[in-house]
């Protein structure tokens, strides 16, 4: 991100045929000004009227991606509802990374959001979904784009949900996402507040209901970043930053929850403690798992699973805090802490069993047991500077404990 990190099926005309073919490609959908790619994933038989999920990727991702790790299309099945997975590339951005810096390209009636709010009007028209229950959710990069989305389109979004993202319209040039993603941007809530006002003049209907999902190890997106959503989303409510209730979740996660004044929900804050940058995600079979792990989808507990709920995708209204059920058992809840890798809105994997990974530093930090600062790598836990970051230093690590990390390169004996 840092400018340079977070910058960084043929073709259907109709309805994929969901289960059947799975992430289908659909074209004409408008003038698509940002030049994105809108895929979907519709279940079979799906009947008119269902709500409609927009899932935006992180840098260097893809549609495919999200579609297969983030437990989205788990849930459509299961509930019953239409996802739009927009896709852009490299030649927009080097990184593929969603433009949430770009006033040119993340604004209302402009650019990425513009193409996005084109795809949402060609899913309701294709799957008939209901226009008044359509949500968008992304990460890093694309969590970014979802709260400009929030902001520009609050007549368009009824709920979304940001996992490792930014306050909408933090930054309005490339220059200024790294200060962004870095450290505290020192404004109000009110100031966070007229960024969001600002996007649409003149609106008078209801504000989404917007979930924000953060990991307290989060060293690509500061967690500081989370704090500042809650700010920007509960000042547009009108309610105060005093949680209304608080709970415990699976995967070390505090819930936060800030009530509308009418006893329902409008902002709930998920801190997973101990996580770095990425969707946290939790396979398995039970009630509260969906996803799949792997590099930037942390396997610590399933954030679309408790999103879903919040935002009444199973059925019910999302006005009491989501309930915990029982999980099956899943491997490794223990990510690791999160690296300043190469573009990626989707950094950190969760952390191995302890081992010894040998390989160059790009690489290690992208497999988040590193993290880099001003061109150099350091390990993870224990901050020992490991040279240059780029694929020409190698290095072996050993893993002591869960997030620590030291160079072993002279072996990795116990």
């Amino acid at each position: 991100m840092a400018a340079g990190v977070l910058l960084a099926a043929g073709l259907l005309t109709g309805v994929p045929q969901a289960s059947a073919a799975g992430l289908g490609q659909v074209t004409g959908f408008g003038t698509n000004p940002g030049n994105l790619a809108m895929y979907s994933y519709v279940p079979a038989g799906l009947p008119t009227g269902r709500p409609l999920v927009v899932a935006l990727h992180g840098c260097t991702q893809t549609a495919t991606d999200y579609y297969d790790d983030s437990g989205w299309a788990q849930l459509a099945d299961r509930w019953g509802f239409a996802t739009v997975f927009p896709q852009t590339n490299s030649s927009n951005n080097p990184l593929s990374c969603f433009s949430w810096f770009d006033s040119g390209k993340d604004t209302r009636g402009k650019g990425e959001a513009l193409s996005v709010k084109q795809m949402v009007d060609k899913a309701v028209a294709l799957y008939g979904s209901d226009p008044s229950r359509v949500y968008v959710t992304g990460l890093s990069a694309g969590a970014g784009m979802a709260a400009d989305l929030l902001a520009d389109y609050p007549d368009v979004f009824a709920g979304g949900s940001i996992a490792s993202g930014l306050p909408a319209q933090c930054a309005t040039t490339q220059a200024a996402a790294s200060g962004c993603q870095n450290s505290s941007r020192n404004l109000t809530p009110a100031q966070w507040g007229d960024k969001v006002r600002a996007s649409y003049p003149g609106y008078t209907g209801p504000w989404p209901r917007v979930a924000i999902w953060h990991g307290s190890s989060d060293g690509t997106v500061a967690p500081v970043n989370a704090t500042e959503l809650r700010d920007q989303w509960t000042d547009v409510w009108g309610i105060g930053q005093s949680a209304s209730a608080t709970r415990s979740l699976p995967g070390n996660t505090t819930l936060s929850v800030y009530d509308d004044g009418a006893g329902r929900p409008a902002v709930q804050l998920y801190t997973v403690s101990g996580m770095g940058h990425g969707l946290p995600v939790s396979p398995g079979s039970g009630t509260a798992n969906c996803g799949k792990s792997g590099a930037y989808f942390l396997n610590t507990i399933c954030s679309s699973y408790y999103t879903g709920l919040f935002w009444g995708l199973d059925g019910g209204d999302g006005s009491t805090a989501t309930p915990s059920p029982s999980s099956s058992p899943s491997a490794s809840p223990s990510p690791s802490a999160s690296p300043s890798a190469p573009p990626s809105p989707s950094a950190s994997p969760s952390a191995p069993p302890p081992g010894c990974w040998t390989d160059n530093n790009y690489n290690q930090v992208a497999a988040g047991r590193a993290h880099q600062s001003g061109g150099y790598a350091y390990a993870n836990g224990s901050n020992q500077n490991m040279g240059l970051w780029n694929l020409f230093v190698t290095h072996t690590l050993k893993q002591t404990s869960a997030g620590y990390f030291v160079i072993a390169d002279s072996g990795c004996g116990a």
